[in-house]
């Protein structure tokens, strides 16, 4: 594995980590809202059997860093493009969670040439009322009392409660993660999540895709991702058992099974 500090043509500069594997396809993984690439570990070492590896930091997170915000998907999308130029890399495939999934959908819809398959976990593709102001309350409370006042509330919805239970350590370590993460660029970020609007696009991706999520997911519920397959041409769904928002996770074996299966089968 191979670290690297990438300055982008838009003076971005992204945390990577690489798993080479020479001779094989690229495929990119993009963390989730409060992640960093940390949130990989339990597929890297499935994956890079198969792939070359590249995971980052999302911009405002992790070792990445936070320009002035706010973000938008035009510019987390941006950011990708500017990885695989970076790399030399003519297409790659590509999978994300949550943000990073929704990140995805964009470079399907924006940028075809350049992405082979997605894999969109635990996400959505529009934001409703409802979403926004649910995002309007998580910036406050950010912006009051630091990434410390979303921290608790952030596992629950990450994590069944059997799962947290069971996994005292690995909570431990999470929270660290989300706690490393930079308050401002957070915010920025749920500014992105605020105009989120690719659901009318969804039937013209070109792309295949793999909507995968957990079946108890609150953020993400099956029946929306459903929705989403069943709009998007040449994709599937399949849903993780006994896992809430971050199934990669929560029951990362069958999330690497189905992940697995469909990156490798697809013809």
């Amino acid at each position: 594995m191979r670290e690297e500090k990438v300055r982008l043509a838009n003076q971005v500069t992204l945390h990577c980590l690489i798993n080479p594997n020479e001779q094989k396809e690229w495929i990119l993984l993009s963390n989730s809202l409060g992640a960093t690439n940390e949130m990989w570990k339990d597929q890297i070492e499935v994956l890079s059997e198969h792939f070359q590896v590249l995971r980052y930091d999302t911009r405002g997170h992790g070792q990445s860093s936070c320009p002035q915000g706010p973000y938008s998907f035009d510019d987390l999308c941006e950011d990708v493009i500017g990885l695989l130029n970076y790399f030399e890399i003519e297409k790659a495939n590509f999978m994300g969670l949550s943000l990073g999934g929704m990140t995805g959908l964009g470079l399907a819809i924006n940028y075809p040439n350049r992405i082979s398959r997605v894999v969109c976990a635990d996400a959505r593709a529009e934001a409703t009322e409802m979403f926004k102001a649910m995002w309007d309350e998580r910036i406050f409370k950010v912006a009051s009392g630091g990434l410390n006042a979303i921290l608790d509330g952030t596992i629950t919805s990450w994590f069944t409660s059997d799962w947290i239970e069971a996994n005292p350590s690995k909570i431990q370590t999470i929270k660290d993660m989300i706690l490393s993460n930079n308050s401002k660029g957070y915010i920025y970020c749920c500014e992105a999540l605020k105009e989120l609007n690719y659901l009318t696009q969804l039937n013209t991706i070109k792309v295949p895709v793999l909507y995968v999520g957990g079946d108890q997911d609150k953020g993400a519920p099956p029946e929306t991702m459903k929705e989403m397959a069943d709009k998007t041409p040449f994709s599937i769904y399949e849903c993780i058992a006994n896992s809430a928002h971050v199934a990669n996770i929560n029951n990362a074996d069958e999330f690497n099974q189905k992940v697995l299966s469909y990156l490798t089968n697809l013809d």
